[in-house]
């Protein structure tokens, strides 16, 4: 370890807390999955969904192979992420706009308390104590990190916007997802509406896609680093924080146990579909919920 490691109109993607800042100049951007909460934030989101019988058993198996690869490998896999996106665009098309709000409240308030790792979180405490604001960024839609920055109290966020239509979900875009190069742009177009100097921001993710905004700010962190972002972060004198524990026995147990856990939540999952068909369901809240009218439905 070297000296840098230390153990309508369409919405905005940035949404604002009211709390006045001390510090207007400097602000934190984070990202999500892997940096703040272990593993994908949308995945955690499709096993909530499923677990209610509201997602199909071999999108949430492909999913659920997806985090996985991310969780053992730790990098990020290009078609994996094109993937998911596909599935999650199809999966939400039709839906009402406040029915998966408040479910992915629901879900969120089940799982964000034990996948928040605690180091990153207590990092952007310290910015908020500093006076300073504090963002998320991340590829997730943005009604998910507002979600998450909500509950830790953090400024905002800015994420991927998903297209709405008279308060459906139409199963497109708007723009691109935000993911690389397109983190680096809205964090400068943040940058200059709230006259932030950048030399004097920190920026924190695992990913070594993210190098574009880490490169943009005067403090950049690599926190549970792939191993091409530590490789990077080494040669340029960046800090790294690694907050995983056991990795290696987690890396020789996890394949294991999801495996087997994925055999028998499939026979679950499937006798839950087959219930699904029959017709409406509530949330926990007994709020009527509208199955959308897709074959994505049909059991298969």
């Amino acid at each position: 370890m070297t000296p840098a490691e230390e153990s309508k109109p369409a919405p905005s993607p940035i949404a604002a807390a009211d709390r006045p800042p001390a510090d207007m100049a400097a602000a934190a951007f984070f990202d999500v999955d892997n940096t703040l909460m272990r593993g994908a934030s949308l995945f955690y989101l499709a096993r909530g969904l499923h677990s209610r019988d509201y997602y199909p058993t071999r999108e949430f198996l492909s999913a659920g192979w997806q985090q996985l690869k991310f969780r053992i490998g730790g990098a990020e896999d290009a078609d994996g992420i094109s993937q998911i996106r596909e599935l999650g665009l199809a999966f939400i098309a039709g839906w009402e706009v406040d029915d998966l709000a408040e479910l992915a409240s629901e879900i969120f308030d089940e799982a964000l308390a034990t996948k928040i790792w605690p180091g990153t979180a207590a990092l952007a405490q310290r910015h908020l104590d500093q006076g300073q604001r504090v963002w998320l960024v991340t590829a997730a839609p943005v009604e998910i990190a507002q979600l998450i920055a909500d509950r830790l109290n953090l400024t905002g966020a800015l994420g991927t916007i998903a297209e709405t239509q008279d308060g459906r979900y139409t199963g497109r875009l708007v723009g691109d997802l935000m993911h690389g190069q397109a983190k680096a742009e809205a964090v400068r177009i943040l940058a200059a509406r709230e006259n932030l100097d950048l030399s004097r921001c920190a920026a924190y993710s695992d990913s070594a896609n993210d190098v574009p905004m880490l490169s943009l700010v005067g403090m950049p962190y690599a926190i549970n680093p792939d191993r091409k972002l530590r490789r990077y972060a080494r040669k340029n004198g960046w800090r790294i924080r690694d907050f995983r524990r056991a990795r290696r026995a987690a890396r020789a147990g996890l394949a294991a146990a999801a495996m087997a856990g994925a055999v028998g939540g499939a026979a679950a999952a499937a006798a839950a579909l087959r219930r699904t068909a029959l017709g409406r369901h509530h949330s926990p809240l007994g709020v009527p919920l509208r199955r959308r009218n897709s074959a994505w439905w049909k059991v298969r």
